[in-house]
């Protein structure tokens, strides 16, 4: 169960887990609150049966889990339990576990997993959100985290017990361990990608100013940034005044060529949970230079570089190191291959699922 199914991160992992379930012969529907999204297609063919629960999104006066509609949703989604009677229930992202812990209870589904995939930085200074969190946890029966930093915050924050959360790690699709054909960008110079949602925790005004630096120093670049967000307006005309080659390219789904054409690919984020752009740039062996922030380090190690957060000049030198040392930027490509290849496919996350899965219900029965 999940909000929506748009690029993001969570989504990609629901999907791939969806279909990873249904391959192995399980029973498998994929819960949909709001809308579907452009990775509703990336489920044909799969046997995965998609379910509209039609919420909305209300805002403001009339808020949007006290709306008519949404009652009669959260109505939907209880009989929708009733009547398949699933043996799991996993949700995904905060809207969808804190109402899918009550509905859980109502239909009595044998084990609800929560996933968390990001630090609460979020919900900071949310009183009412960490209240209607803590309350859904006491009702789920385990929490997944993609990232040890994670599930370290959840433990810490929230004081759930170790042995009510455990640590899965991001998977992806086959295809995207293949070195694609590298896409055309129109260039002299070295190219730096980046793969992020246009947003202020992702850091890309510190990467503006890292470029602008690396000019400075007699390294200039042209930086390919991959996603869109609120802060777009504003990344474009800070690297206008910066005189900066950037080429803002908006959401996209065609990334592995880019990031065979990247000479370095880089991540500023501020905060940070288990970054799909850091996996799928190690599975095509690209170099890394990324903020050691939230899960970034437990996928990256000495794999790639990391640089502390908001700082520039540690930013900008780094990249410097990569794109000035071909061979040893190689390297560190290599390197994060074969850790991915190891690590981080699609088939060793559904299988720890599916493990995991097992696990719960085998307790569960003997309760």
């Amino acid at each position: 169960m999940i909000g929506q199914l748009g690029l993001g991160g969570a989504e990609k992992q629901l999907v791939l887990l969806a279909r990873g379930l249904s391959d192995r012969g399980v029973r498998t529907h994929l819960l949909v609150m709001f809308e579907k999204g452009a990775r509703e297609k990336e489920l044909e063919g799969s046997g995965v049966r998609l379910v509209e629960l039609g919420f909305t999104r209300r805002t403001g006066k009339g808020a949007w889990w006290s709306s008519r509609a949404n009652l009669r949703a959260f109505g939907r989604l209880v009989a929708f339990l009733r009547a398949e009677r699933p043996q799991v229930l996993q949700a995904f992202l905060f809207h969808s576990y804190v109402l899918a812990a009550p509905a859980a209870r109502l239909a009595r589904v044998p084990v609800l997993l929560a996933g968390r995939r990001s630090l609460g930085f979020y919900k900071a200074g949310n009183t009412l959100a960490l209240a209607v969190e803590r309350i859904a946890t006491r009702w789920t029966d385990f929490l997944v985290a993609n990232a040890a930093a994670i599930a370290d915050e959840v433990r810490r924050e929230e004081r759930v017990p170790a042995a009510k959360i455990s640590v899965i790690p991001n998977g992806m699709r086959p295809e995207e361990f293949r070195i694609a054909e590298p896409a055309a960008v129109d260039t002299a110079l070295p190219v730096v990608l980046c793969v992020a949602n246009l947003a202020a925790h992702k850091g890309h005004r510190h990467l503006l100013d890292a470029c602008a630096a690396l000019r400075q120093a007699g390294t200039p670049c042209t930086l390919v940034l991959i996603g869109e967000g609120p802060e777009g307006a504003e990344l474009r005309r800070t690297a206008r005044r910066l005189d900066l080659d950037v080429r803002f390219l908006g959401a996209r789904t065609d990334v592995s060529g880019y990031l065979a054409r990247a000479d370095a690919v880089v991540l500023p984020s501020l905060s940070e949970g288990s970054s799909n752009a850091v996996a799928e740039a190690m599975a095509a062996g690209r170099p890394v230079v990324a903020t050691a922030v939230g899960g970034t380090p437990e996928l990256l190690g000495d794999r790639g570089v990391l640089v502390p957060p908001a700082d520039p000049a540690a930013l900008a030198e780094a990249l410097g190191r990569v794109l000035g040392d071909p061979d040893a930027a190689a390297a560190l490509g290599r390197s994060a291959r074969a850790w991915a290849l190891a690590n981080l496919t699609a088939d060793v996350m559904v299988d720890r699922y599916l493990a995991l899965y097992r696990r719960l219900l085998a307790e569960r029965g003997r309760r």
